[in-house]
């Protein structure tokens, strides 16, 4: 079965909005607008997006990072927030995997919202109704428009080409050949939802051992492991385990208070497993740190839970899923 979905390289993500006013521009005009907009230049602007780019910065100086985090519905091949609807307003369509919501039925009680683990559902106040990317569905399938620019608008605006799209069933497609070869992964794997959309890892990220990919050593590419030579090149990059550990700390704190609204743990259990990755290395000496500990809480030694805030769950952007 087709599954359409967007991967974003966030290695080439410059995080300039671009994405974000095309797909705007063109929902507002198009089969999904008006998307509102309430005070939009205020010191308190709200209104509905379909994508949004949130940026951020990890890390202590000098070892600082950074990241420009593209944040847009996953059409999930399980999406969760299908069968919660009452109304049979949310559905997935079988021909080419795009989770869409019937205007007409939906009556606006935000159930599909809390059932999102991503944070993706947007409500539109001015017409009572939930809304989400459509992957530019009016568009896609349009005869009339030239078959080079029948993409989301997103993809067609972004100046950097961090955005791909196409069939991530397809083994030949552009966007799984990205996948295979950057070590791609979805977020939140372990809940079972089965995002389509897929991210590449930074270079550098990978490089120093704060994500898995074809650099990370001989597990990269397996979302869940965290390889002994990742956690090697973080010491040969930031000097010592102390430094490379608080790197991951301190991100890990950030995207939970950015991201994290999942509860039961998940961040906290993955986040003891990396450190407790990290200070088996350490144990056995194959750090070359000579024994240096980080400040704070000792490896291994579970984190307090995150503060709770509309979004994604944080840890999978480092553990690369």
């Amino acid at each position: 079965m087709t599954q359409l979905a967007l991967v974003i390289d966030l290695d080439v993500c410059v995080g300039c909005h671009a994405c974000v006013t095309s797909c705007k521009q063109w929902n507002t005009s198009g089969a999904a607008g008006p998307l509102s907009d309430i005070d939009p230049y205020g010191s308190e602007t709200s209104g509905v997006f379909f994508n949004r780019v949130q940026t951020f910065e990890v890390g202590q100086f000098p070892n600082t990072q950074v990241v420009h985090f593209p944040k847009s519905c996953l059409h999930c091949e399980e999406p969760p927030c299908v069968p919660v609807c009452p109304t049979g307003a949310s559905y997935k369509r079988k021909e080419d995997g795009i989770v869409l919501v019937d205007a007409d039925k939906c009556i606006g009680c935000k159930y599909c919202a809390w059932a999102c683990p991503y944070g993706a559902r947007e409500f539109d106040e001015d017409r009572g109704i939930m809304t989400k990317c459509t992957l530019c569905v009016d568009r896609i399938y349009d005869e009339t428009t030239p078959p080079e620019r029948r993409n989301p608008a997103c993809v067609n605006a972004c100046p950097t080409h961090a955005r791909l799209f196409g069939d991530v069933h397809d083994p030949e497609s552009e966007v799984s050949r990205a996948i295979r070869s950057r070590g791609g992964y979805a977020l939140m794997p372990e809940l079972g939802t089965r995002p389509a959309n897929q991210y590449l890892p930074r270079r550098a990220m990978v490089a120093a051992g704060l994500q898995d990919g074809p650099a990370g050593g001989p597990l990269a590419g397996q979302p869940h492991a965290q390889s002994q030579a990742g956690i090697q090149s973080v010491t040969t990059d930031m000097g010592t385990c102390a430094a490379a550990n608080e790197l991951v700390r301190e991100s890990e704190s950030l995207l939970s208070r950015i991201f994290g609204r999942m509860t039961g743990g998940v961040t906290g259990r993955r986040t003891s497993a990396t450190r407790g990755s990290a200070a088996s290395a350490c144990g056995a000496g194959q750090c070359g740190c000579g024994g240096a500990k980080a400040a704070g809480p000792e490896l291994g030694t579970p984190p307090q839970p995150p503060v709770t805030t509309a979004g994604l769950a944080s840890s999978s952007l480092f553990a690369g899923g």
